[in-house]
C-alpha cells in the first residue's frame, strides 16, 4: 500500500507548534534560567504537536529517552493518523540567548517523508557553510575560508569587503575569524543559535550572506531542511571532538571526511519547516506583549512549492491558557 505523503495542510499546522513553544519560552526572556525556558518550550511544543495530523518520529531531538526528559530521538509524535514523517525539532534554539535576553532565539520544527532525514549518531558537531541560492555553486567546504569569501563575493556581485559572514563566537574559531577578516569579510559573531542565521543567509534583506564554522549537527540538519525550502544550500562535514568519537562514527558507518550536501542531510522532496521568533534577530521578530495578549512573528516554508509565508499572529493569552493549560505570560 502506498504511504500517504505530507500535503500543504501540514505546513500551516506546524506554525501553531512553534508559536506555542516560542510564547512559552518568552516568559523566561532575561531571567537567567535557560533550563526553565527550554522546558517550557518543550512542554508547549509537545502539547500542540500531538494535535497535528501525522505519524511522526523524532529523528533530530534532544538525545536518547533516558538522557533527556525532552522531545527525544525515537519519540512518536502527532495524532497517529496521516502521513508518516521524520521530525526534527528544536523547541528553543538559543536557550542561553533567551536567558540573557539576547537576539536570534527561535522555536523551530522541520518535517520530511519518513526515512529521508540524516541521523548523525554520535556526531554532536559538524563543520558547515550555509548560503543563499545565488551562492550554492560557489562554496566548497574543502577550500580555504579566503577562497570561499572570494567565490561568494563573485557569485553575489559584491567585493569581499561587502560579504557578511556569521560565525559562532568560540575559541575553536579564532583562526577562522582571523582568516575571514584578512580576506576582507565582515564577521558577525553570535553567542549561540546558528539555525536562524543559516536561514537568514538565504533570505533577502537580512544582512547575512554566509554562515561559516563548526556548530551542532542537529542544527545542521534543521538548517538543511529550511534551505531546501527557500532555495539556499549547505555543505557540512562531521567534526568528531576526539579520537574516541571519531572511532564511534566510523563504527557506525559515518565517514567524517565525507562532504555532506543539502540533499544528503534531507533527501525528501516534501519538506516543511516552521520557525517562530522568541527574541528579535536577523530573521524574525521576538514575542511582543501588549495589554490584550502577545504577537508572534513566524516563517513557514514548503520545499515542493517553494512557498515561504511570513505569519504575524496575535494571541489572546487568557483564552489560550484556558485551552491548553499552559502559561504564556
Amino acid at each position: 500500500m502506498e504511504r500517504p505523503v505530507p500535503d500543504r495542510n501540514v505546513a500551516l499546522e506546524l506554525v501553531r507548534v512553534t508559536e506555542a513553544a516560542a510564547m512559552a519560552a518568552a516568559r523566561w526572556i532575561g531571567r537567567g534560567e535557560k533550563e526553565s525556558a527550554d522546558q517550557a518550550a518543550v512542554d508547549a511544543m509537545r502539547a500542540v504537536l500531538d494535535t497535528v495530523q501525522m505519524r511522526g518520529v523524532v529523528v533530530i531531538g534532544e538525545g536518547e529517552k533516558d538522557k533527556a526528559p525532552m522531545l527525544y530521538n525515537g519519540e512518536e509524535v502527532g495524532s497517529g493518523e496521516g502521513p508518516e514523517v521524520d521530525v526534527a525539532v528544536d523547541p528553543l534554539e538559543g536557550t542561553r540567548l533567551t536567558a540573557l535576553g539576547q537576539p536570534n532565539a527561535i522555536a523551530v520544527i522541520a518535517l520530511a517523508e519518513r526515512g529521508t532525514m540524516f541521523f548523525p549518531g554520535a556526531a554532536v558537531y559538524m563543520e558547515k557553510i550555509a548560503v543563499g541560492p545565488r551562492a550554492i555553486g560557489a562554496i566548497d567546504i574543502t577550500a580555504t575560508p579566503t577562497e570561499n569569501v572570494r567565490r561568494v563575493a563573485e557569485a553575489l556581485g559584491k567585493t569581499p569587503r561587502e560579504v557578511d559572514v556569521v560565525v559562532l563566537e568560540r575559541e575553536r574559531h579564532d583562526a577562522l575569524i582571523a582568516e575571514l577578516r584578512a580576506a576582507g569579510a565582515r564577521v558577525r559573531l553570535i553567542r549561540d543559535g546558528d539555525v536562524a542565521p543559516a536561514i537568514a543567509a538565504a533570505r533577502p534583506g537580512t544582512g547575512v550572506d554566509m554562515l561559516y564554522g563548526i556548530g551542532g549537527t542537529p542544527e545542521g540538519v534543521i538548517s538543511a531542511a529550511a534551505l531546501k525550502c527557500v532555495g539556499g544550500g549547505i555543505q557540512g562535514r562531521l567534526w568528531p571532538r576526539d579520537d574516541e568519537e571519531r572511532a564511534r562514527l566510523v563504527d557506525a558507518g559515518l565517514d567524517p571526511e565525507r562532504v555532506l550536501h543539502t540533499s544528503d542531510l534531507v533527501s525528501g522532496e516534501d519538506v516543511f519547516v516552521a520557525a517562530t521568533g522568541v527574541t528579535t534577530g536577523a530573521l524574525l521578530l521576538g514575542v511582543a506583549y501588549d495589554a490584550e495578549g502577545a504577537t508572534t512573528d513566524s516563517i513557514v516554508m514548503r520545499s515542493r512549492s517553494g512557498t515561504v509565508r511570513r505569519i504575524t499572529a496575535h494571541h489572546a493569552l487568557e483564552k489560550l491558557s484556558a485551552l491548553t493549560g499552559l502559561e504564556y505570560r
